[in-house]
């Protein structure tokens, strides 16, 4: 049995801490966007950010999955600097959502607890998703090193 509140509060802390590791990454760069799309089943639909600082410091990949919304990006030539980049939990029904999230989805009953990633830049990435992973990279510097 699994305890409702236990899981709605291990999907808000995942996203939290998703959103903790993204806070360092405004100095980075979107090196790829890479949107993987099912035509069968919307949980099959990934979006994947790769972000980039230098060889001293770890890449970092964002990770979405069971996309409910993503907006068209329009790509800039060569490396996109990232101006801004934010991740905001997104609570079930009867919980509400931040102001700026208001109006973004139809809200029902049957919406899960969801993510809402924001880049902001040259390239702007917006897409809201149930599944996130971020996932942080050994910098080049550290992984060159033996241990």
């Amino acid at each position: 049995m699994v305890d409702e509140h236990g899981a709605t509060a291990a999907f808000k802390n995942r996203c939290t801490n998703a959103a903790l590791t993204l806070e360092s990454c405004i100095s980075y760069s979107i090196d790829r966007i890479s949107l993987a799309e099912s035509d069968e089943d919307r949980k099959d639909t990934t979006l994947d950010v790769w972000l980039r600082e230098g060889p001293w410091k770890p890449d970092v990949v964002i990770s979405l999955s069971d996309l409910h919304s993503v907006r068209p990006w329009e790509p800039g030539p060569g490396v996109s600097f990232i101006d801004g980049i934010s991740l905001v939990h997104l609570p079930k029904l009867p919980l509400p959502w931040p102001a700026e999230a208001v109006g973004r989805l139809d809200r029902s009953e049957d919406l899960p607890e969801l993510v809402w990633l924001r880049i902001t830049g040259p390239i702007e990435v917006d897409a809201v998703a149930a599944i996130v992973t971020v996932y942080l990279a050994q910098s080049d510097d550290a992984a060159s090193v033996l241990r």
